[in-house]
């Protein structure tokens, strides 16, 4: 069986290869790499830092030999500074050094370990003689004119300058067996190195062989026939059949050229037949290339469909034409009846803003009552489910924020509604109190708003703040429903809470409303509001403006005068918006003291 050496198998035999290699190298790489590494951490972590101790442990030894020296010698006690100096030697510096030593060793060779530990033993011993039978027999000026003393301490000396050149000589034969030691995993490294380096060179060479062998091989295999496949493609891409064909080989290439060829042919000829249809000779011959043409059978199905579709289409074109002409003047006459009704909608809400208008204090009211004042009262819509509401009852001004369910229409019927009966209160009974007018407000509103028949009642109401002045005590009453009241003495914001329920249908147990009382002074401002103002989205992120950041405002302007308080409420709130919607109705009364 002769095996077929396709495009893709001769491509992938190439990859393979450079494949292989380079994984090879690769791997190779990173085994020399990691060698270096570990024998480069062993001599700048270990040799080196060994090195480096036992060449000050050495210094040291020539310094205590130096000092102990200025001790036999030297008789005067007004210089002590050598004297402190091997004492420290002895007790401080030679100890951790030697501990240090003792952690570097830990990764050397026993014979190395062995050889420290004789050195070790040795220095100790020559410390223990200088202090014994040196310094202490020299301790005072007298000791060195006592010939017998003196002459005890001499021996030790001259022993110990023995003993010190062999410690010498020990240690120096460490440090040099050390120093070969690094220089010898130097060389390994480098060695390895080296031969990566000329792996390296010749693995590249062998590559850039490689790779222009399977670029020649790919060009004339591969490159050259498909550049003619393209050529053709791109030229039926174009709607033009070439006339170049594609010469035969055994491999996927050549199956490519032999169908595209017979495809040219097929084109042609089924382009005749449609150049013919097209031109409107429904009559031309086409004979399909055999039983399972599927094109060829549905181009003379074509032929037939489009000499009945261009009947029917003239048909259907005078057809639709009077129907367009029809709805035309059907959609003009629709047009004009919903301008004539959203203009009538129009007016009855304009209307209805003259009569919502109507039932709000007018500014002439507002300044008498409350002489310090102003009201900022922004609608969503033509008409607004927020009133604000301002009478006098004896010794008392009365003064409300409301805010109804809903907005525009809905909430403008419920404003009327909460306007009358709290005019009705007020005129008709003996209530003074704001917690019993809201109190009376609820029941009138629960007996007002009814679902149906059965009694159910909608879920319809308010949330509002009432407040009471009598301006002869400076006494200020106040009632809530859901929405507080803020009063601002000397800079300082105060929060007096509401009733966490609103004027209207109440479920579970009835609750009355709380009646508060607050001693005003001179100066302070007091606030009342609908939560419009801090519902409304706006600002770099589209957020909400937020109650903490009102009630932050509303302390910030109480020092300025009410026209001005208004005017900065207005301008920070349009600013906030910015392009966004308005949504909910905004209400912020301010009453100065």
């Amino acid at each position: 069986m002769t095996i077929r050496f396709t495009i893709g198998r001769r491509i992938g035999l190439g990859f393979a290869i450079f494949i292989l290699l380079t994984m090879v190298a690769f791997i190779l790489t990173v085994i020399t790499l990691n060698d270096s590494k570990k024998q480069t951490e062993t001599v700048v972590g270990q040799v080196t830092p060994s090195v480096a101790e036992l060449k000050e442990l050495n210094l040291l030894l020539q310094r205590s030999h130096t000092n102990v020296s200025k001790w036999f010698y030297n008789k005067s006690f007004n210089d002590v500074e050598f004297r402190d100096e091997l004492k420290s030697i002895i007790h401080n510096e030679y100890p951790k050094k030697k501990e240090i030593l003792n952690e570097f060793s830990k990764l050397w060779e026993k014979d190395e370990k062995e050889q420290l530990k004789i050195i070790f033993s040795r220095i100790e011993t020559l410390f223990k003689v200088y202090q014994h039978e040196i310094m202490d027999q020299l301790s005072t000026a007298e000791a060195y004119e006592d010939p017998s003393i003196y002459m005890i301490a001499r021996l030790p000396y001259e022993d110990s300058e023995i003993s010190i050149k062999t410690i010498y000589k020990n240690l120096n034969s460490l440090i040099l067996h050390k120093q070969q030691f690094a220089e010898e995993v130097k060389d390994q490294m480098f060695n390895s190195l080296d031969f990566l380096k000329t792996f390296v060179q010749l693995l590249g060479i062998m590559l850039v062989i490689g790779g222009v062998f399977i670029a020649i091989f790919t060009t004339r295999s591969i490159t050259k026939p498909i550049q003619v496949l393209k050529k053709m493609l791109l030229s039926m891409g174009l709607g033009i059949l070439p006339t170049e064909r594609v010469s035969a080989s055994n491999d996927e290439v050549g199956e490519m050229g032999n169908a595209l060829n017979d495809l040219i042919r097929s084109m042609q000829h089924t382009t005749d037949f449609a150049k013919q249809t097209g031109s409107g000779n429904f009559e031309a011959t086409y004979t399909p290339l055999s039983k399972d043409d599927s094109l060829g059978h549905a181009l003379l199905k074509m032929r037939e469909d489009l000499a009945e579709n261009e009947r029917i289409l003239e048909q259907k074109v005078i057809e639709r034409t009077e129907e367009v002409v029809r709805q035309k003047s059907e959609i003009e006459s629709k047009s004009e009846e919903l301008e004539i009704l959203y203009k009538q909608v129009t007016d009855s809400i304009h209307y209805a803003k003259r009569i919502q208008d109507a039932i709000l204090p007018s500014n002439s009211t507002v300044k008498k009552l409350l002489p310090d004042s102003f009201v900022l009262f922004k609608p969503k819509d033509i008409v607004s489910g927020d009133f604000y509401w301002i009478e006098k009852k004896g010794n008392l001004v009365y003064f409300a924020a409301v805010d109804c369910t809903g907005h525009g229409v809905p909430g403008a019927f419920m404003s009327l509604v909460g306007h009358n009966i709290l005019k009705d209160i007020l005129n008709n009974t003996a209530v003074t109190r704001p917690s019993d007018i809201l109190d009376s407000l609820r029941e009138g509103i629960m007996n007002t708003l009814k679902a149906d028949d059965s009694g159910k009642q909608a879920k319809d109401g308010m949330d509002m703040t009432l407040c009471a002045i009598n301006y002869d005590t400076m006494e200020l009453q106040y009632a809530a429903a859901f929405n507080p009241m803020c009063l601002v003495r000397k800079g300082e914001l105060i929060l007096h809470q509401a009733n966490k329920f609103p004027i209207g249908s109440f479920i579970g147990e009835k609750v009355n409303f709380d009646n508060h009382a607050i001693q005003l002074e001179k100066g302070d401002q007091v606030f009342i509001f609908s939560d419009g103002y801090a519902d409304q989205f706006g600002g770099p992120n589209g957020k909400k403006f937020m109650v903490g950041n009102f009630r932050k405002l509303l302390a910030q302007i109480a020092p300025l005068t009410s026209n001005e308080q208004k005017i900065k409420l207005d301008e920070t709130l349009l600013s906030w918006q910015g392009g966004q919607e308005q949504v909910d109705d905004v209400l912020v009364i301010g009453v100065k003291v």
